[in-house]
């Protein structure tokens, strides 16, 4: 058997962070066992479903490194698909024509909940004859679903599962209007689909044991089923807004590398021994359904952003700098150009090394695209004082005759003439860190100024000077 997983995401929304990461588990199951990974869009809510949602869902697949290995197909052209089977059914007698009004349903409700019962369907046109039908009158299909026993679900994370179908009515296959119900078209799909596991949020396990009636009324193979337990805000609560990001593109724009946040979420509810950091590779050899958990996970920001700035100092410094590049286009204060771009490659070695975010990494490289005069913060105008420029005009003498104009040969000149001045090395590098960054705050200064260039450093020495 070629294990066959698939993605299915509504396009009614953002790309959340918890299909994400079922999209995430499909794609490593399939890939650990030589199989498939395949992509649906469940776009049959026609009225909810947007362009603008199916974009984000490719988009945040393709950040994460996510990829099909066919064509993502779309549910709402195979409606013709899903009304044959409904059709194949009202033929074999396992399906039958229901024919109640809005007002007949709502009244099986209210007497269903007045004598204690669950409010569903009474099966009102189940067993009659057809010939009853009023003429011309809408309806919709109903599956019937068996009355005795029970239904079992041997689930791959869950464990057995067992329903009573006395506890199930019979499910609309098609609505009056002809069109087919979420529950019907995902069967006929993943059939079709030739889908062997289907790992999907727990949240779904009430609507496999409906799903599973279709299959046998059609005589079809189950799939496999792994439901896998919710993600939870770090308080135990239903993720929302309050807790932070929740969707990929929200990490993406806040600052996360996609390695990062797979990383994150594959640990948040799996396991392998004391394993924590694992590339791509790694997770495909380590990853199988054995090693997920049953309980609900909890979203810690704070782990998974440390998590993110371990693997920014892995990261390549071409790669971040692109990105980098990109997010200080946004900003009115930074001159974006090549001379920016090459400043900011230099000095991402020591940009990297605190960071935690890309927009940390933004923030503190934004220094290198500003034009003259600064802004200095409260901090850096101390280090501007009388002193401190007394400081930085013999410097600025000094580094004009470095050459080359390089890291080592910065710090030694730096060094040279803090010790003719009898001063010590941080009274040389912090008024200068001032005058380079409008703060106090840089990565080590003979690596700033090597970024910045001999012109640049000795134009911001003499504004700094200048300042007021």
């Amino acid at each position: 058997m070629t294990v066959r997983t698939r993605f299915a995401p509504s396009p009614t929304g953002l790309l959340h962070i918890g299909n994400a990461r079922a999209a995430l588990f499909n794609f490593l199951f399939a890939r650990h066992h030589g199989g498939q990974f395949l992509l649906r869009i469940e776009d049959t809510d026609r009225e909810r479903s947007t362009q603008r949602a199916v974009d984000v869902i490719f988009e945040g697949l393709a950040w994460m490194g996510i990829t099909a290995d066919e064509e993502p197909v779309f549910q709402s052209t195979r409606q013709g698909r899903h009304t044959e089977v409904a059709q194949e059914l009202l033929e074999k007698g396992l399906a039958y024509r229901c024919y109640c009004t809005a007002d007949e349903l709502k009244q099986m409700r209210e007497d269903a909940i007045a004598n204690g019962q669950p409010p569903r369907y009474n099966g009102m046109w189940r067993d009659r004859d057809p010939s009853e039908a009023p003429e011309g009158a809408p309806f919709a299909v109903r599956l019937k679903a068996p009355r005795e026993g029970e239904t079992i679900i041997n689930d791959l994370v869950q464990g057995e599962v067992r329903v009573a179908n006395a506890e199930m009515d019979d499910l609309i296959i098609l609505r009056s209007d002809g069109t087919p119900t979420y529950l019907h078209a995902v069967v006929c799909d993943d059939h079709d689909m030739a889908i062997t596991h289907v790992i999907r949020g727990d949240d779904h396990l009430t609507n496999t044991f409906r799903q599973a009636m279709i299959y046998r009324a059609m005589g079809w193979d189950l799939p496999h089923f792994a439901h896998l337990p919710l993600i939870h805000g770090p308080d135990g609560a239903k993720l929302s807004k309050r807790h932070g990001a929740q969707s990929v593109v929200e990490f993406r724009d806040e600052g996360f590398l996609p390695e990062a946040l797979c990383n994150y979420l594959l640990r948040l509810g799996w396991g392998h021994g004391d394993a924590e950091i694992l590339n791509r590779e790694e997770q495909i050899r380590l990853f199988d359904l054995d090693g997920v958990g049953r309980s609900p996970s909890r979203m810690d920001y704070v782990k998974l952003t440390h998590l993110n700035g371990v693997y920014m100092r892995e990261a390549d410094d071409t790669r971040l700098t692109d990105d980098v590049i990109e997010r200080l286009k946004e900003r009115e204060d930074v001159t974006v150009d090549d001379a920016l771009h090459a400043r900011v490659l230099t000095l991402m070695p020591g940009l990297k090394e605190r960071a935690k975010l890309l927009t940390d990494l933004a923030d503190s490289a934004a220094f290198l695209g500003r034009s003259l005069p600064f802004t200095y913060d409260a901090k850096a105008q101390k280090q501007l004082s009388e002193e401190g420029k007394d400081v930085l005009r013999g410097v600025a003498q000094a580094l004009a005759l470095v050459e080359p104009f390089e890291a080592s040969a910065i710090d030694a000149a730096l060094r040279e003439f803090a010790e003719a001045k009898a001063i010590k090395l941080g009274q040389v590098a912090q008024p200068l860190r001032a005058a380079m960054t409008g703060s106090t705050v840089s990565p080590g200064i003979d690596l700033t100024l090597q970024a910045l260039g001999r012109d640049e450093v000795l134009a911001r020495i003499g504004a700094a000077i200048a300042h007021g």
